[in-house]
């Protein structure tokens, strides 16, 4: 069955092309664990930086990352005054088609306080004629999405980092000047989210399994502040009790449960057990690796075979994370261990095994981890490629101009060429002479060989590199699509030139991005878009340093080229997000 599509009108061109930039261009990260340095406006982590960077840098205390949070909401609220359906779609989308956790805060954050909430409008008499949208609810929905064993709906630390973005100086002052709030109020506007937060607090409440499963999984504190954010009034002590949460009487004598005979559940120490006790009991008790870390005695310590009987509660990402931990324990020379790790790596979503790899002795588990990455960008390709037959030239620029920027070229490349099937994808460097680059295998380790022997210098001919493709046979079958992907700063021949290029050699070119490198840059790629007549799109190849981006990117990159009837670009992109049903909050 074919999902029906909303068209998007002629006058909404423009939020599109704001939201394919919003999901190619916007950190990936609003919160860091770590401490950090703040270098104009990028965090850093404060023991790789460095010299001059750290010198110039501001240190920067672990939690929400204000400059990045900024940025992105600011293109969140730009999006919505342009088009706030576009956005109330996309507010929908992101919780469950995306896996991009920060994002989710920042979209349900905006749409908890926006201005839309379903306010009556009035005939001329006074009577009510109907109530405007009410996208409002699209935020309440996100937080109150629940899809059992689901990864895409809202965290309990998630609910309350809705609260925190919000309440961040910056976000409230924005907020206010978009008219979501009082001006001269004192407490930053917060919208729908205390009604939406007791909602969800007084869902777990009444499942008891699922409020002791959240406690088992490390979420007590965070439930409490969510609740004393609130001021949550539960319906009986067990709440209290669940939660290990003494009360004590208010001032104004207002408290009458929780006071008396309350039996804590407390997540007590394991001192003076022995390492068998220990196991018993987080067997028993199903405890959550995070919970067992926390009352491990000193004496004692994390041992294998205290990891052993954690980890039937660590999911894929957890065991990818924990491969050091695991190879310091010797538990990957385990055949069933190492079985489900590799089952880990095969799924994995995400780069992040390339930073985890810095962190393990063994050079097989290093070639494990880039594998995993490789994995990721894999299924971000066949995920946005799974409906039509695309084929991909690469076209890299090693000019002069490219000089210092060719090694993060390089980099940004090795990252995702891998994710690509070798038969349909096409790869040339140029500067003025064009010269076809094939790895031997779609792998992490075969593109580093192939593009190791690149140098900057020469002039800049990007059609020296289309020629050299076709001189070695590159040919688009009839009914599959060419994306064209330029690697470089852009300076070079004139667009139109190029675009020739493509027409005397007889390609089609369905769409056409920039993946930006380098300055100053030029106008040659969008200049031969237009002539094209194709869709454009640009990315910044910084954007590739973070792991968790890398799929994302990929992922907006490849949805973004359509080509509709009578050669009109449209954004395969805005559509999903359109056909995307409004989320609604439970009944």
């Amino acid at each position: 069955m074919t999902t029906p599509r909303t068209p998007i009108p002629e006058h909404q061109v423009g939020p599109a092309e704001r939201l394919l930039d919003l999901l190619l261009n916007s950190s990936a990260h609003l919160w860091h664990n770590r401490p950090g340095v703040d270098v104009n406006g990028v965090w850093q982590a404060a023991k790789v930086t460095k010299g001059a960077a750290r010198a110039t840098g501001t240190k920067v205390a672990p939690g929400l990352f204000a400059p990045a949070a900024v940025a992105l909401y600011r293109r969140l609220l730009e999006l919505n005054r342009l088009n706030g359906d576009l956005m109330a779609h996309f507010a929908s989308y992101a919780l469950v088609a995306t896996d991009w956790r920060d994002l989710k805060v920042a979209c349900a954050a905006l749409m908890l306080v926006q201005a839309r909430a379903g306010v009556p409008v009035h005939d001329d008499d006074g009577t009510v004629a109907f109530h405007d949208d009410d996208h409002r609810r699209v935020g309440e929905a996100m937080l109150l999405h629940y899809q059992r064993k689901s990864t895409r709906m809202m965290t309990p630390k998630a609910v309350l980092r809705v609260a925190e973005l919000l309440e961040t100086p910056a976000i409230a002052a924005l907020n206010r000047q978009a008219g979501f709030g009082d001006p001269a109020a004192k407490r930053a506007p917060l919208g729908r989210w205390p009604k939406a937060a007791t909602r969800w607090l007084a869902a777990r409440e009444a499942n008891r399994p699922m409020l002791e499963g959240l406690v088992r999984a490390g979420y007590k504190q965070t439930i409490k502040n969510i609740a004393r954010k609130v001021g949550y009034k539960p319906q009986s002590e067990d709440f209290f009790a669940i939660l290990g949460w003494k009360q004590r009487q208010a001032d104004d004598g207002r408290r009458t449960m929780g006071l008396d005979g309350l039996t804590l559940v407390k997540s007590e120490r394991f001192d003076g057990l022995s390492e068998a006790e220990i196991c018993e009991a987080i067997v028993t008790q199903r405890l959550k690796y995070k919970e067992v870390v926390g009352r491990l005695p000193a004496d004692i310590g994390l041992t294998p075979a205290i990891m052993v009987a954690v980890l039937p509660s660590l999911s894929d990402r957890d065991l990818r994370q924990l491969t050091p931990t695991l190879e310091e324990l010797g538990l990957l020379a385990v055949p069933e261990i190492r079985d489900r790790w590799d089952v880990a790596i095969h799924e994995s979503t995400d780069q992040r095994g390339l930073n985890i790899a810095k962190n393990v002795r063994s050079a097989e588990l290093k070639d494990k981890l880039a594998d995993a990455a490789d994995n990721a960008a894999r299924k971000a390709v066949a995920e946005a490629t799974a409906e039509l037959d695309l084929r991909v030239m690469f076209l890299v620029d090693k000019s002069g101009s490219m000089q210092g920027a060719i090694e993060k070229s390089k980099e940004a490349l090795t990252r995702i060429l891998a994710g690509f099937p070798l038969d349909k994808l096409h790869v040339a460097s140029f500067d003025t002479m064009g010269t076809v680059l094939k790895p031997k295998a779609a792998s992490r380790a075969a593109v580093q060989h192939m593009l190791a022997p690149i140098t900057a210098g020469g002039g800049t001919l990007h059609g020296a590199a289309v020629q050299a493709l076709h001189r070695d046979g590159v040919r688009v079958p009839t009914g599959a699509k060419l994306a064209v992907i330029v690697v470089g700063d852009e300076c070079g021949e004139n667009g139109d030139s190029l675009a020739r290029t493509f027409r005397e050699l007889g390609y089609t070119v369905d769409a056409v991005a920039l993946l930006l490198a380098g300055s100053p840059r030029g106008h040659t790629v969008r200049e031969c878009a237009r002539a094209l007549n194709a869709p454009f799109s640009e990315v910044k190849v910084d954007q590739f340093d973070d792991p968790y981006h890398v799929p994302r990117v990929l992922r907006a990159l490849l949805d973004a080229p359509r080509v509709g009837p009578a050669t009109v670009p449209t954004s395969g992109l805005v559509e999903k997000v359109m056909a995307t049903p409004l989320l609604q909050p439970p009944t």
